[in-house]
């Protein structure tokens, strides 16, 4: 009986990820079906199902808390308002807007959640690109690269560190010490990289130029009463999020009362607004979080934990090169914040077999989950909420394009990081 339901399991899992690759259904239904699924031939109960979505759930409401603000902010003209400063002071050049826009990225990423920061600026990022007539694809694949390499650096950056905070016990400043050295490498030596590769393509005429020049700051804010209210809301939010650690006020809280309050202060219908929050992006993650228990449930992960146990022969430096490439790898195929979970798990059931500074296995952890989610478009939330404000515009990001450009990125990312473990511990 055993054996059938593994069979089960594993198919369900990989029909639901087939198809979700393949884009031939909306990938909300299909991650809701395969969930489903899971119940129906019974590797899980409805309330273990509901359980698994009941503890994501600050996850899905903290994104429903920041879709409402960002989309009442935006109504505002503010994010178009950076947008042209950044790219009037360096007078349209188009590389370097695209590498200051990127440096923002990294940075807001540190602070704030990568979602959030993917939906303030890859807006304003096509409007840049339209505006000089490139193709924006280039623009909003960096930005969401960025995000996910920045937001690496902070606890509260990337969810996949936020498990890994609370599974090790490491605190907030320990993530900025040990991994902010190799954020830091990793966002330069993409931007070069990615400057000196997109160079030849980016000629923008000097009328284009000037167009950007000309552009004039004052017309973009539309409403100077709502923006002073949403600034001072999103603030507070921002506020919230960076004391959390002792108000223990939890993320989604926060956002959904500055939401609210925001609504309230607009005069908006909640309808109105509420039709703009990306539901399939949500029913999506739930979908995703049950398929994913299914896998766990079936003991697949506790095998894959002893089997990298038994290959590395409790030797520290040869484990955390293997969690680091193993999770650089996978963790773009199940998601990096499932894949933190089930590999922390692993990670505290083999501690006992080092000895040395075993931390390093958590970094090595972190560096693979939250980098390697640049590999596919279902790596990291960021790319799928970056690829979904594209395709309201009318730009479409394919799984396969996406993964040409993620994949050297990764590869980029993984010998960055195997180099600086290896030499910094």
């Amino acid at each position: 009986m055993g054996n059938m339901l593994m069979i089960m399991g594993i198919l369900i899992f990989l029909v639901t990820f087939y198809f979700i690759i393949t884009e031939k259904y909306p990938k909300s239904l299909v991650s809701v079906i395969g969930g489903a699924l899971m119940v129906v031939v019974n590797i899980l109960n409805e309330k273990k199902a509901l359980e698994v979505v009941g503890h994501n759930l600050e996850i899905l409401v903290l994104l429903i808390g920041m879709m409402i603000i960002v989309e009442i902010m935006s109504e505002t003209g503010i994010f178009q308002w950076v947008a042209i400063k950044i790219a009037q002071s360096v007078n349209g050049d188009p590389i370097k807007i695209l590498a200051l826009l990127s440096i923002v990225t990294a940075t807001f990423s540190a602070f704030l959640d990568n979602v959030t920061t993917i939906l303030l600026i890859v807006p304003v990022t096509i409007f840049l690109a339209k505006r000089l007539e490139l193709d924006p694809k280039p623009f909003v694949l960096m930005q969401i690269f960025m995000s996910n390499i920045g937001g690496t650096a902070t606890m509260i950056g990337d969810p996949p560190n936020l498990i890994i905070g609370s599974l090790g016990k490491i605190t907030f400043n320990e993530f900025i010490v040990h991994l902010g050295p190799i954020v830091l490498i990793n966002a330069i030596v993409l931007i070069v990289s990615a400057s000196l590769y997109l160079k030849p393509r980016m000629h923008v005429s000097r009328e284009l130029r000037a167009t950007i020049m000309e552009l004039d700051l004052s017309r973009t804010i539309k409403n100077k009463k709502l923006l002073m209210q949403s600034i001072i809301v999103f603030m507070g939010v921002i506020l919230g999020f960076l004391t959390n650690s002792f108000t223990d006020i939890g993320l989604s809280i926060i956002a959904v009362l500055g939401a609210g309050i925001l609504v309230v202060l607009s005069g908006k219908k909640p309808e109105d607004v509420l039709v703009k929050v990306e539901w399939d992006t949500l029913f999506f993650f739930g979908g995703l979080f049950v398929v994913i228990q299914g896998i766990e449930e079936l003991g697949i992960v506790k095998m894959i934990g002893e089997y990298v146990v038994s290959l590395t022969a409790g030797n520290l430096e040869l484990t955390s090169s293997l969690i680091l490439l193993v999770s650089a790898g996978l963790s773009p195929i199940i998601g990096s914040i499932p894949h933190a979970l089930s590999f922390g798990k692993i990670i505290l059931e083999i501690l006992p077999n080092y000895s040395g500074d075993t931390n390093v296995l958590w970094w090595s952890l972190s560096l693979g989950a939250c980098l390697g989610g640049n590999m596919t478009i279902v790596g990291a939330a960021a790319n799928m909420v970056g690829a979904s404000v594209s395709k309201k515009v009318g730009i479409e990001i394919t799984f396969k394009e996406f993964f040409k450009w993620g994949t050297i990125v990764v590869a980029q990312s993984v010998v960055l990081s195997l180099i600086y473990i290896y030499v910094r511990y």
